[in-house]
């Protein structure tokens, strides 16, 4: 397991970016790209600690508690490698739910079982707590428990999902792409995740094929 030291390195390592505008659509796109059928190309995240790291990067956990989690994997490998392999399926099956909502396709109902899973177990571990004069809920501020790196990003999931912004839901036109964003858009025509990336890939392709002799 990493020590949780430098922060900008594991950013760099794992070439994460944050533009789904939602932390579970960021969890869907810890992917380096997708094929047509959806199928992972390349993957950024290959273990628990890369998982942390990428937890701490998105705001969804505190240095405090990545480094608690990060020391009982090391404690536990077999449970963290088992927990893993859990939030891959959880990532897989809410990359189908979502492409289904941006296509308004029926939604497979064994993904819709794996998310309702999570959703229960998330907020089981809810409390309700003062703050500013009225009450939220939140987390244990300390746990031990791995699976707490799940619990915000399936509740996110379960909010969008029963949001109007379903309706701006969208996957990137990129080829070799499949990340999924909200369409904030003025106009609601936003194709790409990352016109640096996907979008200037593209006007490159658009560019040469142009420029090609009859």
């Amino acid at each position: 397991m990493m020590a949780l030291r430098n922060l900008s390195a594991a950013e760099n390592r794992l070439h994460v970016k944050f533009v789904g505008g939602s932390l579970c659509l960021d969890f869907v796109n810890t992917v380096g790209g997708r094929d047509h059928a959806g199928t992972v190309i390349r993957d950024k995240i290959a273990q628990y600690s890369d998982l942390v790291y990428w937890s701490v990067l998105a705001g969804s956990a505190d240095r405090g508690t990545a480094h608690a989690l990060d020391k009982v994997a090391a404690r536990q490998p077999a449970e963290a490698d088992a927990l893993f392999e859990r939030a891959l399926r959880l990532r897989e099956s809410l990359f189908r739910i979502f492409q289904c909502g941006a296509e308004r396709r029926r939604v497979p109902v064994r993904d819709v079982e794996v998310l309702r899973a999570e959703v229960s177990v998330a907020r089981a571990q809810q409390t309700l707590a003062p703050r500013d004069g009225g009450f939220v809920w939140t987390f244990p501020a300390r746990t031990d428990a791995l699976d707490r790196i799940l619990w915000p990003i399936s509740l996110s999931a379960a909010e969008l999902l029963t949001s109007a912004d379903l309706a701006r839901l969208r996957e990137c036109a990129g080829e070799d792409c499949g990340w999924m964003f909200i369409d904030t858009s003025r106009n609601r025509r936003r194709q790409w995740c990352d016109m640096q990336d996907c979008g200037n890939r593209a006007k490159v392709k658009r560019f040469r094929l142009k420029r090609r002799p009859i």
